[in-house]
């Protein structure tokens, strides 16, 4: 244990070797490997203990406690409903856990192909739904204004650069009221670099993100990358919910999945708030959301910062993009019409 230590920040290796020792007792760790995670600045490494692989995550320090234990509640949650990986040890004040590793294959290797992958996270969502409800974002109910406000507060952006943004978010709230009553548990983030498949099922990770949110929040996001044709998007539904969809939730879901890019923007650029910089940004000119792909694809993005920067000013740009798009305005007014979901109760989205 003691080389694997030598790795980790001087600072943070007590709270590290407190958590081995309370998930494995004496017994050696070893095989230390430094694996690369996403954006959020957290420090992965895959360690063995006898045969078995397990997971040592560091949160990044500049992440609230606050932030840290309502993200270590819902893991916990998820894990014991058989969403997430189980952990072995969280300290949230810390900053530290100790994860089963998943030896993940591609989600292509799906054995039901796309339809099946889709009913997997179809059902994979509604199990999350199912937990007991997770805590709101900051006691937020509308979470994408509180963001949206924050963001236009910060100084990052030239003043007024996000009139058009509270503009389009006030019309879709106005149409389409938010309805905290109906919030459930929602991960906020299942995009596929934060899924691991195993040849059997689909585990999610990273979990900083979940709070209690709107029930479609989940199922927009897997729209965007994931489930992007009217077929198989029909399968996630029904897979969510055990019914068909209808005209009008087809509506609310094309709103929520603009929504959701609204939303990544907020998270992506509240990083950058506070840090140094000679002069606001003037412009959210930025790539296409498939421009954007290609970039990271062809390394042309560089990493971290670079990307996140890129990634934030690009799902600003397509919100105000999908406020313009022709579909807009029909799905708007459609979201608005009586559907029989309207008569779920919170039992009939688990």
């Amino acid at each position: 244990m003691a080389e694997g230590l030598g790795l980790i920040p001087a600072e943070r290796r007590e709270a590290v070797r407190t958590a081995l020792a309370a998930a494995f007792g004496a017994r050696p760790v070893v095989g230390w490997r430094l694996l690369q995670g996403g954006v959020s600045g957290a420090l992965i490494w895959r360690v063995e203990v006898g045969e078995t692989s397990y997971v040592l995550r560091l949160e990044p320090e500049r992440i609230a406690l606050d932030h840290r234990q309502r993200g270590y509640a819902c893991m916990s949650a998820a894990a014991s409903a058989g969403v997430a990986p189980m952990a072995r040890y969280a300290d949230p004040v810390a900053g530290v856990a100790v994860i089963d590793f998943v030896d993940a294959r591609p989600l292509s290797e799906h054995p039901g192909g796309p339809a099946g992958l889709a009913r997997a996270l179809g059902g994979l969502i509604a199990r999350i739904q199912a937990t007991p409800p997770f805590p709101l974002l900051n006691g937020e109910a509308d979470v994408i204004a509180a963001l949206l406000a924050g963001l236009d507060a910060s100084g990052l952006l030239a003043p007024g650069l996000l009139d058009p943004h509270a503009d389009g978010l006030a019309r879709i709230r106005a149409a389409c009221p938010l309805d905290p009553s109906s919030f459930v548990s929602s991960h906020n983030d299942p995009n596929p670099r934060n899924m691991l498949f195993d040849g059997q099922r689909v585990w999610l990770v990273d979990w900083e993100l979940a709070f209690r949110n709107d029930p479609l929040f989940d199922i927009a996001i897997l729209t965007t990358e994931l489930v992007t044709t009217p077929e198989l998007e029909a399968l996630l539904v029904a897979a969510w919910a055990g019914r068909p969809s209808d005209p009008a939730l087809r509506a609310r879901l094309a709103v929520t999945r603009l929504l959701t890019r609204l939303f990544y923007g907020c998270i992506a650029l509240e990083a950058f708030a506070g840090l140094p910089r000679s002069v606001p940004e003037t412009s959210l000119k930025a790539l296409t959301p498939a421009g954007f792909r290609d970039a990271v694809a062809e390394g042309r993005l560089g990493e971290g910062s670079e990307i996140a920067w890129a990634f934030g000013k690009m799902s600003l740009a397509a919100f105000i993009a999908g406020l313009a798009a022709p579909g807009f305005e029909p799905a708007l007014a459609l979201a608005q019409t009586p559907s029989r979901w309207d008569h779920l109760d919170g039992d009939d989205l688990r």
